[in-house]
């Protein structure tokens, strides 16, 4: 699969389309079984706050996973990331309703290399008001 966007027609300030991903306490579970990470400040509300969390907590690696789609969906194909890294800020904290949380994706193209041809997209990546994510950056690589 290769991109469908076009390095050529990018420019520095692009914007992707933003997107908000929810997650509940059952996408925390399945999530936990296609990990194995079964850390239960991610499912038992009574174990997070003993240890000093406000409530249970999406995995980090979760929270990165579905930011990251901003710019997969975008750029049309997966494999086109060549980097990616962020740094964790806060985490996003999972209440126990049906609503459960929301991750807020925005991204804006930041720099551009012509040499290898990829664009570093810079990611705002928040819930319930709060930047969750720092330094969140992906490298991509376009036709």
């Amino acid at each position: 699969m290769a991109a469908r966007i076009a390095y050529d027609d990018i420019e520095i300030g692009t914007e992707l389309p933003a997107q908000t991903f929810p997650v509940t306490r059952a996408t925390l579970v399945r999530y936990a079984g296609a990990s194995g990470d079964f850390n239960p400040i991610h499912w038992n509300e009574k174990f997070a706050k003993e240890v000093g969390l406000p409530d249970v907590i999406a995995h980090g690696m979760f929270t990165m996973a579905e930011a990251v789609r901003v710019v997969t969906d975008w750029a049309g194909d997966p494999g086109a990331v060549v980097e990616y890294g962020v740094r964790f800020t806060k985490p996003v904290i999972v209440p126990n309703d049906t609503e459960g949380a929301l991750i807020e994706v925005s991204g804006k193209v930041a720099a551009k290399d012509d040499e290898a041809r990829t664009v570093r997209v810079d990611l705002l990546v928040k819930s319930a008001g709060q930047k969750v994510l720092g330094m969140s950056r992906a490298v991509v690589r376009l036709p």
